[in-house]
């Protein structure tokens, strides 16, 4: 009797194991997955958007010609309208331009916005001047905790450089000079005097949720 219900209970605790387990492959094998296909998907955008403002005077196609790009939910591609002016979306957002981080190793388009939908897919203008414009510009990532979009910004230290593309063309290069932890709801640093330069501020949260987030400033390089 003794045996028969320990042999039970092991069997009961052995079934528990193997779904943790296998609970455990299957949320690390989706996490790896989700990381490397919505990167793929970024950088698609990135490229495309990157070739449109490059060569704006080749831009001839029809007004309401589309150019799917990939098919994550929402409906991401990236949209031109004929004559000189274009507009490019993802995910049903504008994209205001590029950021590429080289430290850590990351290249995404800018959303027009940002919103709970825009950074699931990407990075995004949050407030500000706007992007590669003379002041401060604010642009918000999602902390995956698994490198994706913005997850590494605590890495980043002062005289790490950051690369941001707009819609003319103009690629600008920063430079951090400040990275601190602030309350989520602290907004104190948004506004404040560049001295004639162009600054960015980025922001995520930390690895222990929304509370506190991780800030990284960085002005433009002169000369």
């Amino acid at each position: 009797m003794f045996n028969s219900k320990f042999n039970g209970l092991l069997t009961g605790l052995l079934i528990v194991a193997i779904i943790g387990i296998v609970a455990l492959i299957g949320y690390f094998g989706w996490s790896v997955y989700n990381k490397y296909y919505l990167n793929a998907e970024a950088k698609n955008v990135v490229d495309a958007f990157e070739e449109a403002v490059g060569n704006k005077n080749e831009v001839k196609n029809e007004v309401g010609e589309r150019t799917e790009i990939g098919g994550v939910e929402g409906g991401n591609s990236i949209y031109q309208q004929g004559g000189s002016s274009s507009e490019k979306t993802y995910g049903g957002y504008k994209v205001l331009g590029t950021i590429s981080i080289p430290k850590i190793k990351i290249e995404y388009p800018i959303l027009e916005k940002a919103t709970p939908n825009s950074i699931k897919i990407a990075v995004a203008y949050s407030t500000g001047v706007g992007i590669n414009k003379v002041g401060n510009t604010v642009i918000q990532g999602h902390n995956y905790r698994n490198g994706l979009f913005f997850s590494d910004l605590k890495k980043l230290t002062n005289g790490d450089a950051i690369y941001i593309t707009d819609e003319t063309g103009t690629k600008v290069k920063y430079e951090v000079y400040n990275t601190f932890k602030a309350l989520g709801t602290d907004a104190s640093f948004y506004n404040r005097d560049t001295h004639g330069l162009r600054e960015v501020t980025l922001s995520t949260c930390t690895d222990a949720g929304d509370d506190y987030r991780v800030i990284v400033l960085a002005k433009e390089v002169t000369g």
